[in-house]
């Protein structure tokens, strides 16, 4: 009777797992890339910053093969990086208290005979000021800026794999356009942009 149980539930766990991959499911932060970006090239206008770092580990996490630049070789230029801050709310005495945070990087993919692309990612957070614990809000700051950091680099190669498509067409002239991806888990909102 026990293996019979044991069966019927083994039958059961293989028929939802069959299920799953079938139907195309994947794993959150698992991205099919097309084949042409399976081998990268990157460089970045700080080759040793914190957001090429973090590009790099997304390379790793996704088995991405990173390999020197050549005029072969589909390269990812990190071209520039921002944080800005705006007010949200203030406090009865006029001081600010709750920030907005927009961290916002510029990428441009290169694929040998194809159209390049210069992306734009923005990450979004706010954060409440309390003046009382300005050097405990300080580190906050900085570790906010860390996380929208690598959120970022999640999502240019999130991105990088929505190209599949255009990479297919015979064509060049493709249109990729404005998008915004809410993650309500993450309390933020995502701007991605071809320019």
């Amino acid at each position: 009777m026990f293996s019979i149980k044991t069966a019927l539930r083994t039958l059961l766990v293989a028929a939802v797992i069959m299920t799953t991959a079938s139907c195309g499911f994947h794993l959150r932060g698992n991205y099919l890339l097309p084949e042409e970006l399976t081998e990268l090239s990157l460089t970045s206008f700080d080759q040793y910053g914190d957001l090429t770092r973090d590009v790099r580990d997304q390379f790793r996490l996704h088995g991405i093969n990173e390999v020197p630049p050549s005029p072969t070789t589909p390269n990812l230029h990190l071209i520039s990086e921002s944080t800005s801050s705006q007010t949200l709310s203030l406090y009865q005495n006029s001081r600010a208290a709750e920030y907005e945070l927009t961290y916002t990087a510029r990428y441009r993919v290169v694929v040998p005979e194809k159209e390049n692309q210069t992306y734009t990612t923005s990450v979004n957070r706010s954060y409440l000021d309390n003046p009382l614990t300005a050097l405990a809000k300080s580190v906050e700051r900085d570790l906010i800026t860390s996380e929208m950091r690598e959120q970022a680099a999640r999502q240019i190669l999130r991105q990088m794999a929505r190209l599949k498509a255009p990479l297919e067409e015979e064509n060049n002239d493709f249109n990729i356009t404005t998008e915004t991806v809410d993650d309500a888990k993450a309390g933020q909102n995502i701007d991605t942009s071809a320019q």
